[in-house]
């Protein structure tokens, strides 16, 4: 088992990447990493996700060209001032280069309802909880395997779910862009909340 503390310090090293290398990801350590996700605890255990893995460059541009045009609409009709100003900081633009750069989207699905007999669908418990907890799974597991990543949810977001040939019973969560992170890829500067304003303890 891994010390707590060294623990601490590789997850520590994680930072969210939007300019990607091209070397192809290891599909063994891709699979292994999602394994690893579908341990998640869920709402009656009915485990509600679906993961769309794809490498595939014509489907990379695909979807790339579909968020764009989402893109654009968001910032020149959805989008406030406020939400505007507070993305100023990530330096975000309508183009989404890392979408055909990176070697491997992950489209996180979440299904709302399940068939339960033919015919007779019926709600799955507890599904953005469940989907969020897997994907955190997730996230930390292809850390571990030295990826690097991008959580990344256009929005509107449910036109995934047709361009990735998924029922209507699911609707997209968010694309996991996975890769490695591009030499010299510049972070912005965060700063974390400190560890006193995130816990309270009752002993």
């Amino acid at each position: 088992m891994m010390p707590m503390e060294e623990a601490l310090t590789l997850a520590k090293k994680r930072r969210t990447i939007r300019n990607f290398d091209r070397k192809p990801v290891n599909l063994d350590e891709i699979k292994t990493c999602l394994e690893i996700a579908a341990t998640a605890p869920s709402g009656a255990d009915m485990q509600p996700w679906h993961f769309c893995i794809i490498t595939s460059e014509a489907k990379k541009i695909e979807i790339r060209q579909a968020c764009e045009q989402v893109e654009r609409e968001f910032y020149d009709r959805r989008i406030s001032e406020v939400w505007r100003q507070d993305l100023k900081k990530l330096n975000l633009q309508v183009e989404k280069p890392f979408l055909t750069e990176a070697p491997c989207l992950i489209v996180i699905f979440k299904q709302m309802t399940h068939e339960d007999q033919p015919g007779h669908w019926v709600p799955n418990y507890y599904v953005s909880e469940s989907v969020g907890i897997a994907t955190g799974f997730l996230i930390q597991a292809l850390h571990q395997a030295g990826y690097s990543m991008l959580t990344y949810t256009p929005a509107p977001i449910h036109f995934l779910t047709k361009l990735c040939g998924r029922p209507d019973n699911e609707i997209a969560e968010m694309i996991l862009v996975v890769g490695h992170a591009r030499k010299g890829a510049q972070l912005p500067e965060l700063e974390k909340k400190k560890f006193e304003e995130l816990v309270d303890f009752f002993e």
